[in-house]
């Protein structure tokens, strides 16, 4: 069989435009040009090209060599923060020492605030960053520090985005989107209690999360987990990703206990404390073997608390989490729109999304 070639670049993007022409509701409104998830010409990707792939890595010679797109946004990126007063050197270094020490939380506040740049130095530091916490250690049981660092980085309209967006224009949707889904019995379930106000369960031991923390659950479904690397080979299941995302635990069971039997260094994730499931009492986020107490005691607010720390604490996304991640950045908090590598499958959905 002869060897097929590979359409040249603009055949691709002829294409590529020709689908939303014909089909506007798949165009993706976040896009330059509305079509990048199908064919991207400055990174050569999209489904277009995911489709021909083969031939691609087969097709070697170049008449011309192809600028490759770079991608420098997400929540290791290093950013410029304008208008935030800032102690000096010496003083930071003694607001640190005072901060340790301090059982006035309003003093800490004042003191974290001040010391916001010096700290991003860290953060932004690939050798340092590993000892925010330990350098920081009132991130741990003082309330909201990790939301007024995100302010200081974003603002304060961006950093209300989620729990403005997502009760009211996002939910809904991501539960009709859901429904299209092979339906197994665990995203049944997520779809039968996301839709539901209250979370009514039977007695079993078992008892699901409540209507908010399913629907967000939803969102790895809609988001398959990405392969798992060489060391770990295949697709993870979305069942099974969800414990990289929240794991509950019965009121009055240690959380030392718990923070002592995490074997490896991991991603940040949601230690959920209640009766059950359904019944959370209170929210801890999870870093470097280390317990963050969080200020929200609904799913909603501990998911974005979640999504921030990200930013806060310089540290990417687990990667079996990338591209729901990448979309609650992208298409809902509008955080470095373009200047991060999204999947064809998160344009697609906020196309859906977004008309």
């Amino acid at each position: 069989m002869p060897m097929l070639k590979m359409p040249p670049r603009h055949v691709r993007e002829m294409y590529a435009r020709g689908i939303i022409e014909l089909f506007p509701y798949l165009r993706d409104p976040q896009a330059k040009h509305g079509y990048e998830h199908y064919y991207d010409s400055q990174s050569g990707q999209g489904y277009l090209s995911w489709r021909i792939k083969t031939v691609q890595r087969n097709n070697s010679h170049r008449k011309s060599p192809i600028s490759i797109k770079t991608f420098d946004g997400g929540p290791t990126a290093q950013r410029q923060v304008a208008g935030t007063s800032q102690h000096s050197d010496e003083d930071c270094v003694n607001a640190i020492s005072l901060m340790k020490h301090s059982v006035d939380e309003e003093t800490v506040k004042q003191k974290m605030r001040g010391t916001f740049r010096y700290r991003r130095n860290m953060v932004e530091d690939p050798e340092r960053c590993g000892d925010v916490l330990a350098e920081y250690p009132r991130f741990k049981d003082v309330k909201g520090l990790i939301e007024q660092d995100f302010v200081e980085l974003f603002g304060e309209a961006t950093s209300n985005t989620f729990k403005e967006r997502w009760p009211t224009a996002f939910k809904d949707k991501i539960i009709a989107q859901s429904k299209g889904l092979h339906r197994t019995a665990e995203l049944q379930e997520l779809i039968d209690v996301a839709e539901s106000s209250d979370h009514v369960h039977s007695d079993r031991e078992d008892m699901g999360w409540d209507s908010d923390m399913s629907g967000i659950l939803l969102l790895l479904y809609l988001f398959p987990p990405s392969a798992q690397g060489r060391k770990r080979p295949g697709k993870m299941a979305a069942a099974q990703a969800e414990k990289l995302l929240v794991v509950f635990q019965k009121t009055g069971t240690s959380i030392q206990q718990h923070l002592d039997s995490i074997e490896e260094r991991r991603q940040p994730y949601l230690l959920a404390t209640g009766t059950k499931k359904s019944r959370i009492h209170g929210y801890y986020i999870i870093l470097d073997k280390q317990a963050i107490a969080c200020q929200a005691v609904s799913a909603v607010g501990a998911f974005d608390k979640l999504f921030k720390a990200h930013f806060v604490f310089g540290t990417s996304y687990n990667n079996a989490l990338y591209k729901m991640y990448t979309f609650i950045q992208t298409t809902i908090f509008e955080i470095d729109i373009g200047k991060v590598r999204e999947t064809p499958r998160v344009a697609e959905l906020r196309a859906r999304l977004l008309h």
